[in-house]
């Protein structure tokens, strides 16, 4: 290298090093503006928004509740707690903008009542009121807030103009509390108009906590939705998994129910289907290291023509499982780790519609593209007579479990899946 080159060199690297040394010193003690971290945001509870009923035609009875001057007081589960908190709310399937007059978080007592003590008035931009378009969604400013683990807060929203309530999680296994007209979010407790047990324009309530390393999403239909469990008391096999996760020696992770009952994983029917919603229900949410998937039992009863005359055509076992490659691929190359859950025994298939369903666990078993099997078959099943629920898992309609069920489900989830990471 001639002489000059190699003086350039030599004063590039010194330079290079210098500024090195400089951007350091400049985050070390001593700095007047040191340079913080931006704290990781994970949702702690994050039900799936789906579609209602299109609006009817005038003079026809509107299936969707329409509410005006009203506030809705929402029940949310938590799963790991945090030191700062946010909400999201969606108008994804409105068919006109959103207002939300005013919105407040507390801790839940019991019922419609607020530990008033630690209410919060939530804004956004640094306003009370906010405007959500039609298909978006909104964040709420961040606010300071000890948010406990495994624990109900209440989520309060004025709706001050006729709102008819086309975004919302239909299941919702808990109770939500419409008031009497006015602005009710701040009061202590108020009785309540009417009742719903639907999760209505809010999706998301979101953390940051230290400690938590990730989070990770239930995908599902009605079987991990819930259906079937006894109402408010969080007893869905998620809900077992994540007390089993925060009371236990493993990482913190929080825990997402991403259930949609009736959902099916290649056809539009209780919301959009699960190839066409996994991204918006498993690659966005923050901070997610795992996914557990258990779909396909809508498909497999639904759409068969030989029951249905509105069936198009029969799914086959490789329509499903081509499905998931697709799904398993798109996780992979954000990292994260994919877990297959076999589908429970329906004893009202088919002979037919059975061997799609053994066919499906059984490629859910042997094919290794999932990075695990959660075997929910096996666990659920009556060992006497296999293609059923055992009688004490079933809720009585011989697809969805009993809380025993839902309990025996989460019971069964060895928690040394959650400590294995993908490299991306």
């Amino acid at each position: 290298m001639p002489d000059r080159l190699r003086r350039f060199s030599v004063c590039a690297i010194v330079l290079a090093t210098a500024l090195g040394a400089c951007a350091r010193a400049s985050t070390t003690a001593g700095s007047t503006n040191p340079v913080s971290a931006t704290p990781r945001w994970l949702a702690t509870w994050s039900p799936s928004q789906s579609a209602t009923a299109a609006r009817p035609p005038a003079g026809t009875p509107d299936p969707v509740p329409t509410f005006v001057n009203a506030t809705i007081r929402e029940v949310v589960r938590t799963t790991i707690g945090g030191d700062h908190v946010r909400i999201r709310i969606s108008n994804e399937f409105g068919d006109r903008p959103l207002r939300i007059g005013a919105a407040l978080i507390a801790r839940r007592v019991i019922g419609s009542t607020i530990d008033s003590a630690s209410d919060r008035a939530l804004t956004f931009g640094g306003k009370s009121e906010v405007v959500v378009r039609t298909g978006s969604v909104v964040t709420s400013d961040p606010i300071a807030y000890a948010v406990p683990t495994l624990s109900d807060l209440a989520v309060s929203l004025f709706l001050p103009d006729s709102t008819r309530t086309t975004t919302r999680h239909a299941l919702g296994v808990q109770t939500t509390y419409v008031s009497k007209s006015g602005n009710h979010t701040a009061s202590g407790t108020f009785t309540a108009d009417t009742t719903l047990r639907s999760w209505v324009f809010l999706t998301s309530v979101e953390v940051t906590n230290a400690r938590a390393t990730g989070a990770i999403v239930a995908i599902g239909n009605s079987i991990t939705d819930g259906y079937g469990a006894t109402p408010d008391s969080n007893r869905r096999w998620p809900d077992v998994l994540a007390r089993r996760l925060l009371t236990s020696s493993e990482p913190v992770k929080a825990v997402v129910n991403a259930g949609i009952s009736g959902n099916q994983v290649l056809t539009f029917g209780a919301g959009p289907s699960l190839v066409a919603r996994f991204d918006r229900d498993v690659l966005t949410q923050p901070g997610v290291t795992h996914v557990i998937v258990m779909e396909g039992i809508n498909d497999i009863a639904r759409n068969d023509i030989s029951i249905s005359p509105y069936a198009p055509y029969r799914i086959s076992a490789d329509d499903i499982t081509f499905a998931y490659r697709q799904i398993i691929d798109r996780a992979h190359e954000r990292g994260i780790v994919v877990y297959g859950a076999t589908l429970t025994p329906f004893e009202r298939l088919t002979p037919a519609q059975e061997a799609t369903r053994r066919a499906i666990n059984t490629w859910i078993r042997t094919s290794a593209a999932f990075d695990g099997v959660i075997d929910f078959d096996k666990v659920t099943r009556d060992p006497a007579q296999p293609l059923r629920l055992l009688p004490l898992y079933d809720s009585g309609d011989k697809l969805h479990p009993s809380d025993a069920g839902y309990q025996a489900m989460g019971e069964s989830i060895d928690l040394a899946l959650f400590r294995a990471r993908r490299r991306e």
